[in-house]
């Protein structure tokens, strides 16, 4: 029987008051401001569009690789704080590790980078010698306070810039300097640190690789652990979090090649450690250092040649290591003391390792990092569960055990479906006679007669269906439309089942060549979607919002992304307002076969489908009279183009969804979505296909500049650009916000998708109880309104855990949890967790590191199986009306409720309004098909890009360890300022 567990523990650790106080020495080097105007003159030299500020990025970056023991800033321009920062800091301790020497090499290759062209060789000869005339000296003893941080108005901590980076890593130099190597039963782990540079949070440690004897071989992967500083709204200390991974590398090379696989236009990391220093004169690190190799138009090497380009024109004691090398014998350069170390992503292929840790080794590596924890940080306190009982909703999803419940389970389930299909049909069209059976309208777009079977077989399942709905005996008869009906006492169903032709689900028709242009690719797009719109109405037009599911391959099977014509395809079918839902075509392959899934993958998808149709059963919530009557459920999304997308179409785009609970108690709900031309609430469905309208090319491209000036550029700037998308992104929300007036309505938003565009949600700004969606100042809550902020594990933002189990291993728990030290009074933060997802199975007790013995006994390894930890969700009360008799507690409890959808299998990750907003941004941007039937241990590659979290799943996914913070390029701070 599994343990009750009355507590969790979080690994992250607070200050033991509020005056609490640690001073860091450092030796510092400004940035050297006299510089400014010979490095202008250089950089605008025959430039039209002059830049305004000196680029420092690839400065930065070969630092952070030739001298990792230096912690490079932002380049101070205007500081607020007290004490003026630096562009260098070094802790006092450590010898000079940029000696003048070195220091003046890597500012002549910096300025060789700046202006390579043979006709400014003269004015690069004046202008090292300008700077030399006055060249920046280092300040030592330069003192920072690195714990104590004031609150902000709101009362949430608010610490110095500069202590996300500064005291992140002298904790992480206190582990590696206070405490022995871990001890994990079968070997000790020491750690390295790694280089942190201006776009770096946190501090990050790296162990020796560790060698896993696989079913193909020799693997490796190392421990990493994660240090960072984040905050809690209200609470006036910072804390800091401690996360724990595996990292894996790539040492399989292919037989054909003879190299590592580098998908074309993909980069990856590699750790380095030279045997001498690369600088003359300086001292040797124990910290690694950084690079990144790429497949680019010129073949695979490091990235420009070297770390930011600059390599090629510096001389160095030892040379860097040779990329074809590390490619083609990855291993030994990781058996030769770890002297380079390719970091494994899924693109890679598959790898023998699985990904995480489970809870009660992870708490075991916090306890021994917590030995080292200074007087002045304690652990934080454990939560317990909070005051009100009933974690799960009304109505939850059951799962008997006995076979005959089970079967009784299916069918009222195959019921609700209906009755939702019903419910949502209704909705789509109001005017429709309520005396006529409503039409549930679907096609299935096939390409394999394997996969057509299937899913033909797997809706008939799904809605309980008697027949075959007049199915053709002979083969030929496919090769037309075939109409498919069945009757039910609720409702009519009909299938119009159609093979895929005309080379719709293949390959987007692009030049042969190794890289395409934006203005091809849109191109290619453009005539598919038109090609599919005609297919569709050609054959039966769509009066009201149907269903297709469409059989097409998975990512891997285009030639390449930019040939994916999966997106096309999904704006061709809304064009003929058809809503889509993709599943691959049945494969079998090395590593992959989704043959002996194809039952599984056509029931998820008709499932998923319907969902988009508004086909679902709402979590009714178990408060009662604890929350207001007639309490619906509002949730804004910000669908935004990542910087690694292969268009920019649409840099934001607000999505809004309201659910109305019906009264019926049967957990049907009304899902409507926002349509701001209107102005009006619209049927989710009609709202998904309008979205696509969104998805058009602008007329004006704007594209974000470098922050640091890199290029000249006609397009807006990403300041000046960000500033235009607030503003506009606020003014939807003060139209959206004011259609809810009249009844209660509790507004969601995920605070990492919304707090770049709705800067309320940041925790240095947000004052209880008050709002703000535009530059007026705060004022009171609407009267129906609250504001619940949800705030996820991406970007480390909320702490691991663990139940606390005494007497045994520690393991995993699912409830809402509180800080025993709130009152009722003062409690507005309330975490969230859910039960493991039923297809990870692995015991809590797993060891990644050593065998064990299970259960029953036996010697087991668990290194080659993957972890997967239900994530803590930080559930913020931000408003309501504790004078009207308004219950945190209650809102919190009500918001975990809605992430215990009864239709679905496991919880979701964000509650259920949150997350139909999330998924209507697989009609703006180019996704990927919902191909995969569950996750494997390398899903979070295709992670949701705003969640990080595999859609549908409310794990903890480990870090994309292609995209991890050991990356050069920027990424959204771990905690907005």
């Amino acid at each position: 029987m599994a343990p009750r567990y009355d507590s969790i523990r979080t690994a992250s650790w607070l200050p033991v008051s509020h005056d609490a106080s640690l001073t860091g020495r450092y030796r510092a080097l400004p940035f050297p401001e006299q510089w400014r105007g010979p490095l202008l003159a250089l950089c605008n030299a025959g430039r039209d569009k002059p830049l305004e500020t000196v680029p420092t990025f690839r400065m930065d970056q070969v630092i952070q690789t030739l001298a990792p023991d230096v912690l490079v800033r932002p380049r101070p321009s205007t500081y607020r704080g007290e004490n003026p920062d630096f562009w260098l800091y070094a802790p006092q301790d450590i010898p000079d590790p940029l000696p003048a020497g070195a220091f003046r090499a890597l500012v002549g290759a910096w300025l060789k980078d700046l202006r390579p062209e043979r006709e400014y060789r003269s004015l690069l000869s004046e202008t090292r010698e300008a700077l030399f005339e006055d060249p920046p000296e280092w300040q030592e003893g330069v003192e920072v306070e690195l714990l104590r941080s004031p609150p902000a108005a709101g009362g949430t901590a608010a610490p110095d810039p500069r202590q996300f980076q500064l005291t992140t890593d002298w904790l992480a130099r206190r582990l590696l300097e206070q405490l022995e190597p871990y001890d994990y039963g079968a070997g000790r782990l020491r750690f390295r640190a790694m280089p942190r540079g201006p776009r770096d949070q946190g501090a990050e440690l790296v162990s020796q690789a560790l060698k896993h004897e696989g079913s193909r071989g020799s693997e490796w992967f190392s421990v990493v652990l994660n240090i960072t500083l984040q905050t809690v709204p209200f609470d006036p200390l910072p804390r800091f979090h401690l996360h724990t991974h595996i990292r894996r590398y790539a040492t399989r090379v292919s037989a054909r090649s003879g190299r590592l696989y580098l998908p074309y236009g993909r980069r990856t990391t590699v750790l380095l450690r030279p045997r001498v220093p690369w600088l003359p004169g300086a001292p040797a690190s124990e910290r690694f250092a950084l690079a990144r190799l790429a497949w680019d138009k010129g073949g695979h090497d490091w990235v420009g040649g070297g770390p930011a380009g600059m390599l090629r024109s510096m001389s160095l004691t030892e040379s860097f290591p040779d990329a074809a090398s590390i490619l083609t014998t990855p291993a030994e350069w990781l058996e030769g003391g770890m002297r380079a170390a390719v970091v494994h992503s899924t693109a890679m292929g598959s790898h023998e390792v699985g990904t995480g840790l489970m809870p009660d080794q992870r708490s075991r590596i916090v306890e021994w990092a917590e030995q080292a924890l200074p007087t002045q940080l304690r652990p934080a306190p454990a939560l317990v569960h909070t005051r009100l009982s009933g974690s799960t909703p009304a109505n939850p999803r059951r799962e008997p055990s006995e076979a005959t419940k089970k079967a009784m389970e299916e069918r009222q389930r195959t019921e609700a479906r209906r009755k939702g299909a019903v419910f949502a049909l209704r909705c789509l069209s109001p005017d429709a006679d309520p005396g006529e059976l409503p039409l549930l309208e679907t096609r299935l777009f096939w390409q394999t007669t394997a996969m057509r079977d299937t899913a033909v077989a797997a809706l008939i399942a799904h809605l309980g269906l008697k027949g075959d709905g007049g199915a053709p005996e002979e083969a030929d008869a496919y090769e037309g439309t075939v109409v498919m009906d069945w009757h039910t006492p609720e409702l009519m169903v009909r299938l119009h089942c159609r093979k895929l032709t005309r080379s719709l689900g293949h390959d987007l028709a692009l030049p042969e060549a190794s890289w395409h242009s934006r203005e091809a690719v849109t191109t290619a797009l453009s005539v598919r979607r038109r090609e599919m719109a005609t297919f569709i109405a050609e054959d039966h037009p769509a009066s009201v919002p149907s269903l297709a599911l469409v059989e097409i391959g998975r990512a891997a099977d285009f030639t390449s992304p930019d040939h994916d014509a999966k997106f096309a395809v999904r704006l061709g079918c809304a064009d003929a307002g058809v809503l889509t839902q993709f599943m691959a075509v049945p494969k079998k392959a090395k590593g992959y076969n989704s043959e002996k899934n194809k039952e599984f993958r056509a029931a998820k998808a008709w499932d998923d489908g319907l969902r988009q149709l508004g086909v679902r059963v709402h979590p009714e919530h178990s408060l009662g009279e604890r929350l207001p009557s007639g309490m619906r459920y509002a949730a804004v999304w910000m669908v935004r183009k990542n910087r690694r997308s292969r268009t920019r179409w649409a840099g934001h785009v607000p999505v809004a969804v309201l659910v109305t609970p019906e009264a019926s108690g049967q957990g049907l709900a009304r899902v409507e979505g926002w349509d701001d031309k209107t102005r009006t609430w619209v049927p989710y469905p009609i709202m998904l296909l309008r979205l696509t309208k969104r998805a058009e090319v602008p007329a004006v491209e704007k594209v974000p500049a470098p922050r640091d000036g890199d290029a000249p550029t006609s397009r807006p700037s990403w300041w000046a650009d960000m500033a235009e998308q607030r503003r506009a992104a606020e003014e939807w929300l003060q139209r959206m916000r004011r259609s809810l007036r009249g009844t209660p309505t509790m507004l969601l938003a995920h605070a990492q998708n919304m707090r770049s565009h709705w800067t309320w949600l940041q925790d240095g700004k947000v004052m209880a109880d008050k709002f703000r969606d535009g530059h007026a100042p705060a004022r009171r809550l609407d009267p129906d309104l609250r504001l619940v902020r949800v705030r996820t594990a991406r970007g480390r933002e909320t702490a691991q855990w663990w139940g606390v189990n005494p007497g045994g291993a520690n393991g995993l728990a699912a409830h809402l949890w509180t800080n025993p030290t709130a009152t009722p009074d003062t409690a507005r933060v309330f975490w969230s967790t859910t039960p493991k997802a039923r297809t990870f199975k692995l015991s809590v007790a797993a060891d990644k590191l050593a065998p064990r013995v299970n259960t029953k006994g036996k010697l087991t390894v668990d290194t080659d199986k993957a972890a997967w930890n239900p994530s803590l969700v930080e559930l913020a009360v931000l408003g309501c009306h504790p004078g009207d008799d308004d219950s945190p507690e209650a809102l919190a409890l009500a918001a975990h409720q809605l992430r215990q959808a009864p239709d679905l299998p496991d919880a979701l990750s964000l509650p259920l309004p949150l997350h139909l907003a999330g998924l209507a941004q697989e009609y703006v941007l180019p996704t990927r098909a919902e191909e995969d039937a569950t996750p494997s241990a390398d899903a979070v590659s295709d992670a949701d890009p705003d969640t990080g979290a595999v859609p549908g799943l409310a794990g903890e996914p480990e870090p994309q360890e292609e995209q991890q913070q050991l990356s050069f390029f920027p990424t959204m701070t771990a905690q907005a300022p």
